[in-house]
């Protein structure tokens, strides 16, 4: 049996161009189009969770192989909104930062974040992903 370790709720309205207020009240955003300065959009908003969510994933993975990650580790996400004819979709880019880490190791950690992160799961053969990352 599955355990929920964790459930986010939020309250929305109107789309785009609204307001979200999650339940315990910390996250209570203004909503706009990309681009029109009057708030954040849902690409914005998966990039942050999903740089999140794959340093935590990059941690469990450097710990597993008897690291630590380094100083000023950061993963910099890029989530595209494209329109292909009348289809919208998404795709995206991680750059991770994994400064003085040798190649080989942050590799590993990268590689692996990617399999075990929830957000990479979730858009795995769903959306193009590439991830780059700088030592």
């Amino acid at each position: 049996m599955n355990k929920v370790l964790y459930t986010g709720k939020t309250h929305t309205t109107g789309g785009r161009e609204g307001q979200a207020i999650s339940s315990d009240e910390q996250l209570q955003i203004k909503l706009g189009t990309p681009g029109s300065g009057k708030g954040t959009n849902p690409e914005q908003l998966f990039a942050a969770g999903w740089s999140a969510c794959f340093i935590g994933a990059m941690g469990i993975a450097a710990q597993a192989r008897g690291i630590r990650l380094p100083e000023g580790t950061a993963v910099n996400a890029e989530v595209d909104l494209v329109l292909a004819g009348s289809d919208y979709h998404l795709q995206a880019r991680l750059n991770v930062a994994l400064p003085g880490l040798d190649l080989a190791m942050a590799q590993q950690v990268v590689e692996a974040a990617h399999n075990t992160c929830p957000y990479s799961k979730a858009v795995k053969n769903n959306i193009p992903v590439t991830i780059d990352f700088s030592l």
